[in-house]
């Protein structure tokens, strides 16, 4: 009887419940919340889990970025709730069960795709969703905006539904995490405006500033950050509130107000995995700062609160990174190599010898860190970027030796084996800069070597060639001792495997690879010394590269630099004999001009190099100064003299005095002495290429006598550059175009401007010197290309003798082949002394005419 009873009852309060649907607008705010969280709230919160949960199992700390973050996917708040509760994990996974339980079944008059129908792959989740195959956070989205929609209860403008705030919270998150900050801030707008009192507000406030700092407006977002510091906030949201305000400082660049908020996040956070993350992201702040000694503090207590082996090993290398080089090195090295050797860290030895070969660096033991860095590259990989650090590493011990072909092999290797991408853009950068000094470095070498050569005189030759040769003998005596020494070691190490050998035909030895009885093939040196002989008999000398099959490449960093010299590595006949050698010597003039040509053109473009890709201010200025000493052509030494000046005027006056008193004594009329006397005046820029192309392409012009498209060339360009160091020329060579076209009186008039406007200059000063000759009442004498006098052309009796022609001296004809007057001045091409120059002199002095500079 009671059991029908109790049953009755029970019957009855599910009849009452189920009597009647009241409007949404009659259900009561209990209910509303009742229904909000165990319906639609429960799938979006469920869904912004499973995304969490999905992230942060892929998650993969980059340590060689410049910041890691400090909340995991795991740590993320969920909603309202600050951290993932394993309750709710478990809860979800309830429920999922049930979900999957009831899609099974088709509920009477369900539709496809409704929740709890058949064939639905979410359940509860739109059509128009479930259709384009929604990414998860799209459907937290969708489900939370659901359940604002059907739950909410608005009275006298306020939300009176308190599970509300939460849809609206994973409704911001998910928007925040697809990078829909905009949105994400509409929907806190809501917040803000209906649910004024609540007590989670500040929670609202913190993502508040997190999607002002992911649209970049860091200034709002500073703002708001600071406003919630000054209130009094639950600690759990003061924590959250340190975590994310750091992050944006950082983002914001803000090193040191960041330093000092996570100071306050490490203080204020007791969870052990968030102060090692926190610690390490402060040690990376500091060590940006140039503050090692807080850096290896901060890192220290990472390695401390570290609950993740691949933390801790991380944090080593940090601390060790940090070293300052005046500590207890030898006490810090046997603890890293005691570690290094225990349990799990043993599979990580590669990394730690890393770190020591970092710290060797920083107490000054070069030879030792290199050691270190070798002994990390023979064991086991266990990090990728690593080992391309330390390929880097010993690429840059290159580098410091001058050493550009070894520096150049490392880096290359280091480029193979990174994975952190900005890491590879900076060092391919590198690389290539690099093998651009390399190729200059080399060049300069050989033919300061041929150029020293090519001086001595022939016993000189002969007892250099000599000496060389006995060096030579002395290393293939060497060599040759060496490879009979290993032949006759072949047969005595754990078998025969002599060609000769009765087990030289034993079908099992090579075949059972990997068989117990056999042992593995490459851990017999015997075995292996054979195979590295038989492949050099075939393939000969290969260097371990991609496609080594199709092209025989150097084996060795010295065989390179050979190559690199002129030094062929192949053996010849004849490479005993002196005159093999003193034969390939130049002995022309013209040759050894234009070797000394390119290598003063390298000279000039190493040195620039060092100092643009390098910043290596003083290898520079000395390599410029090398060359100064060596005399180059004119061109090149205004460059190197200009290019050491303005690299050191201002930061290192000393090194700049000397270039400046060469230009301002041996080129006081160049612009490049305008610049030494006044660098700070912004009107001087150098001539560029492009500006010395087109002066070529209208000189180019002039000697075809197509003397308006020069002058249009001309115009252009000075249009294009008027601040050019070459607009003088432009001017005067214009002139010279207007000699042609327009006569005496125009011509005259430019030179006038000229004379004026680049008083200083070669070109000012050869106006000057042209507006005296063009000027004077001397009468003139034509010549030819070969200087021979021509007949004056007779003077029409109507016509005043100074006006014929417009005064300008005429060739045999009169005219040239366009009927134009010929010039009487020089072309502007006088540099070459084997081009056939006009010439016109005057009657008492032939000579007195001057010429126009190139």
């Amino acid at each position: 009887m009671k059991k029908n009873i109790l049953f009755l009852l029970i019957m009855c309060i599910v009849a009452s419940c189920a009597t009647k649907t009241k409007k949404p607008e009659q259900r009561s705010k209990f209910m509303k919340g009742f229904n909000t969280y165990y319906n639609t709230l429960f799938n979006a919160k469920d869904a912004l889990n499973s995304e969490f949960t999905s992230r942060d199992k892929g998650h993969k700390d980059n340590f060689y970025a410049p910041y890691i973050p400090i909340l995991t996917f795991e740590d993320q708040p969920l909603g309202s709730d600050l951290g993932q509760s394993a309750a709710f994990a478990e809860n979800s996974m309830k429920m999922a069960e049930v979900n999957r339980s009831s899609s099974e079944r088709t509920a009477p008059g369900m539709p496809p795709g409704t929740p709890g129908a058949q064939g639905s792959a979410t359940p509860g989740m739109p059509d128009e969703l479930q259709n384009k195959g929604a990414t998860t956070l799209e459907i937290a989205e969708a489900k939370a905006q659901k359940a604002i929609n059907k739950y909410s209860v608005i009275r006298n403008g306020e939300e009176k539904n308190k599970k509300i705030f939460d849809a609206y919270m994973i409704l911001v998150q998910s928007r925040i995490y697809q990078n829909k900050a905009v949105q994400a801030l509409d929907a806190l707008n809501y917040v803000f405006t209906h649910m004024k009192d609540d007590k989670r507000l500040p929670l609202a406030r913190i993502y508040q500033g997190v999607a002002y700092a992911q649209i970049k407006d860091y200034h709002k977002a500073n703002e708001t950050f600071a406003k919630l510091k000054g209130e009094d906030i639950n600690k759990n949201y003061a924590k959250l509130l340190s975590i994310y305000h750091s992050e944006a400082l950082l983002d914001a660049g803000k090193l040191e107000e960041a330093g000092a908020e996570l100071d306050r996040a490490f203080e204020l956070n007791s969870d052990r995995k968030l102060k090692s993350r926190i610690a390490y992201l402060r040690g990376q702040v500091s060590e940006n700062l140039g503050q090692n000694d807080k850096a290896r503090e901060s890192f220290t207590q990472a390695y401390k609160y570290a609950n993740d082996f691949e933390f801790e090993v991380k944090s080593q290398i940090a601390i060790a990174k940090t070293f300052n080089g005046k500590g207890d090195y030898n006490g810090a090295k046997n603890y890293l190599e005691g570690i290094s050797k225990k349990g799990t860290y043993g599979s990580r030895k590669n990394e730690f010898y890393y770190a020591l070969g970092l710290m060797a660096n920083k107490a000054g033991k070069k030879e030792e860190a290199q050691e270190f860095f070798k002994k990390s590259l023979f064991e086991k990989v266990s990090d990728p970027q690593v080992r391309g650090l330390t390929y880097y590493e010993i690429g840059k011990s290159y580098l410091e030796k001058n050493d550009y072909i070894g520096a150049g092999t490392y880096y290359d290797s280091a480029l193979t084996v990174m994975t952190y991408e900005p890491s590879k853009i900076l060092l391919k950068d590198q690389s290539e800069y690099i093998k651009k000094i390399s190729k200059n470095y080399y060049l300069i070498k050989k033919n300061d070597s041929i150029l020293s050569l090519a001086k001595m005189n022939d016993a000189q030759k002969t007892d250099f060639f000599s000496k060389y040769i006995a060096k030579l003998k002395a290393k293939e005596e060497k060599e040759e001792q060496e490879r009979i020494r290993a032949e006759r070691s072949k047969g005595f190490d754990s078998g025969d495997y002599n060609a000769n050998s009765i087990f030289a035909n034993n079908a099992n030895s090579f075949e059972d690879f990997g068989v117990t009885t056999k042992g593995f093939y490459f851990s017999n040196t015997g075995t292996v010394s054979k195979g590295t002989s038989s492949f050099k008999q075939v393939w000969g000398d290969r260097a371990l590269a991609d496609n080594w099959r199709y092209s025989k490449k150097m084996a060795t960093i010295e065989d390179m630099k050979n190559e690199a010299l002129g030094v062929t590595s192949a053996p010849n006949p004849r490479r005993f004999e002196p005159t093999f050698y003193i034969e390939q010597i130049p002995t022309d003039q013209e040759k050894l001009g234009q070797l000394k040509k390119d290598r003063d053109t390298a000279s000039l473009g190493l040195g620039v190099m060092y100092q643009n890709y390098f910043t290596n201010t003083p290898l520079a200025t000395k390599t410029l100064y090398d060359l100064v000493d060596v005399k180059p052509e004119e061109k090149v030494m205004l460059q190197a003299l200009y290019e050491i000046f303005a690299m050191n005027y201002q930061k290192n006056p000393q090194a700049s005095e000397r270039a400046k008193q060469i230009l301002l004594t041996d080129y006081p009329y160049t612009s490049y002495a305008e610049f030494a006397r006044n660098p700070k005046n912004n009107s001087f820029v150098k001539s560029s290429e492009d500006v010395e192309n087109e002066y070529k392409k209208a000189y180019a012009l002039y000697e075809s006598e197509k003397f308006g498209e020069s002058r249009d060339v001309i115009d252009q360009t000075i249009q294009k550059y008027p601040k050019d160091a070459l607009v003088p020329k432009f001017h005067l060579l214009n002139a010279f175009n207007t000699g042609k076209t327009s006569g005496k009186e125009v011509m005259i008039l430019q030179l006038e401007q000229i004379a004026l406007n680049y008083s200083k200059t070669p070109e000012g000063i050869k106006a000057k010197e042209m507006l005296n000759y063009l000027k004077s009442e001397l009468s003139f004498q034509a010549t030819d290309n070969k200087g021979n006098s021509l007949p004056q052309q007779p003077v029409m009796p109507t016509q005043p003798a100074e006006n014929v022609n417009n005064g300008i001296p005429q060739n045999p004809a009169g005219t040239d082949k366009n009927g134009q007057p010929q010039p009487f001045i020089q072309d502007p091409n006088t540099a070459d002394p084997k081009k056939p120059k006009q010439k016109v002199k005057k009657e008492k002095d032939p000579d007195a005419i001057p010429e126009m500079p190139k």
